[in-house]
């Protein structure tokens, strides 16, 4: 009897074509590659992803729908084409992964039209699932696993310790290529003309109260061998191209071995590349670990600032040793260097009261502005605190206290505030006034008028000049009110990057 087909859906993450490989999906085909026929319909790449779906699904050929699920735009593709693939094809197995579906898992189970949640890692739980199900054959004892039984428990089975990484197949690019041109992927961003987007590890060894990937890792993180991720990089590069390369792990520089041993490597092949890393981790690296990074084309790193305030990042279990004096050194050892730091910053976390989290905002304000004092070329980016905390922590039950709940319908998260909220656009949060997002975005305007971002090559030399001079004044003077002017030159001129919908957030 021949087994049936899976259909493999990624839904679109940016709303213009800055997208990039598929890598989360791409995992899942290569753990059933060989054993399952498979399809993988790209959101990003299509118009309408619904007429290839269903032209699929038409045939009779298929019995499973995996679509993996991040939080905000992917939702607004992962919910209601699984609702219509459950309405038009009840018999369909609909599976999903994807930090939304394993962190609200509650919700997404309850749907009446998700079967199943890959919680975490799919390498072996999907194929042992696809298996078990097309023979019919008990599945409660397969790892990483959410799904309801018959008389409506949720099960959550154990969590599977991370595999070596260099052990899982290749990915299955080829094949990709024969749906999607794997060229098309390879798009400019601020690093180069055709970007290569890669994954080479899993989890990160830290667990801060704040981080949608601790519920999922646990503080477990496991890389690939610098050679291997030489290697498949080379395979993209020989055969589809590629100038650049963003590293989309949630932490790439946990290894200092790795992370030299793979500059080492890539050197010669005049790529410039990017990845996310932690402060207090890669300030422990030497100084000629940095200089070789450098000299091997590492343009920028994210890094996860979050406060200034030493209290603060105690407060939502930050991890490690890094502290607002290391954050400001830091940034003035990367200058040396000459690697950008891209330091993100959170304000407004929960505080005892309004008047104390507005404090904390106009702090951190302060220390942003030293921040830029000490390295002017570090980009900063700026987010509304937005509650992804694990259940448990004294985070968590701040948030709780202060009257903050998740939607209980998993079509609620479709609505324009929930989406806004998933980006750190809108937080929803109870204790944030109106005058403090105010006053936070204005200041994001005039920080970035008066320093205009290096990662848009579009803006003229004449372009920086009016916009550093007109909001010059505003920044040295700290009024950022009603900052018109500069939106309105932001409007035209300014682009901004967005990790939360590009670089390490896209998957």
């Amino acid at each position: 009897m021949k087994l049936q087909q899976v259909l493999l859906f990624n839904p679109r993450a940016v709303s213009n074509k800055n997208y990039r490989i598929p890598n989360s999906i791409l995992q899942i085909a290569a753990s059933i590659e060989g054993i399952f026929e498979w399809v993988i319909v790209d959101g990003n790449r299509e118009q309408d992803p619904w007429p290839k779906i269903e032209a699929y699904l038409e045939t009779g050929a298929f019995g499973y729908f995996a679509s993996t699920a991040m939080p905000g735009p992917q939702l607004s593709q992962a919910i209601p084409i699984s609702k219509r693939i459950r309405q038009t094809y009840p018999p369909i197995k609909i599976i999903w992964g994807g930090y939304f579906a394993s962190n609200q898992y509650k919700v997404v189970i309850d749907s009446p039209f998700v079967d199943f949640v890959v919680n975490g890692p799919g390498d072996h739980a999907f194929p042992a699932l696809l298996v078990a199900l097309e023979h019919n054959q008990p599945y409660e004892f397969i790892q990483n696993l959410i799904y309801k039984t018959d008389t409506g428990e949720i099960v959550k089975t154990t969590k599977q310790t991370l595999v070596d990484q260099d052990s899982l197949p290749d990915l299955p690019y080829a094949k990709l290529d024969e749906f999607y041109s794997i060229k098309g992927y390879l798009r400019p961003t601020h690093l180069g003309k055709k970007t290569i987007a890669y994954h080479s590890s899993l989890g990160c060894p830290f667990s801060c109260s704040f981080c949608a990937v601790v519920p999922i890792y646990n503080a477990r993180w496991k890389g690939k061998s610098a050679k291997k991720i030489f290697q498949e990089i080379s395979f993209i590069k020989e055969n589809y191209g590629g100038d650049a390369i963003e590293f989309h792990d949630n932490n790439f520089f946990v290894s200092e071995k790795r992370t030299v041993e793979f500059s080492k490597l890539i050197a010669p092949y005049n790529m410039t590349w990017w990845g996310e890393g932690r402060i207090d981790t890669i300030d422990k690296y030497k100084d000629e670990s940095l200089q070789i990074m450098k000299d091997s084309g590492c343009k920028m790193i994210f890094l996860g600032a979050e406060s200034g305030n030493d209290k603060i990042l105690e407060n939502i279990d930050k991890g490690g040793k890094q502290t607002g004096a290391q954050i400001k050194a830091f940034a003035e050892r990367l200058k040396n260097v000459g690697i950008v730091p891209e330091y993100s910053f959170v304000l407004g976390f929960p505080g005892p009261s309004k008047d104390e989290v507005m404090d904390q905002i106009e702090a951190e304000i302060d220390f942003i502005k030293e921040v830029k004092e000490i390295n002017p070329a570090t980009e900063i980016i700026i987010y509304l605190y937005s509650p992804v905390p694990t259940e448990g922590s004294e985070l968590y039950k701040k948030i709780i206290e202060a009257g903050f709940s998740f939607p209980e319908k998993l079509e609620d998260w479709l609505s324009p505030s929930w989406e806004n909220f998933d980006l750190r656009k809108n937080p929803l949060t109870p204790w944030l006034s109106p005058k403090m997002v105010d006053r936070v975005k204005n200041f994001e305007t005039v920080i970035n008028a008066r320093y205009p971002t290096s990662t848009d090559a579009k803006i003229t030399p004449f372009q920086r000049k009016v916009m550093k001079r007109i909001a010059g004044f505003r920044y040295n003077s700290g009024i950022y009110k009603y900052p018109y002017e500069l939106k309105v030159l932001q409007k035209f001129w300014l682009r901004y990057r967005q990790p939360e919908i590009e670089g390490f957030a896209s998957e």
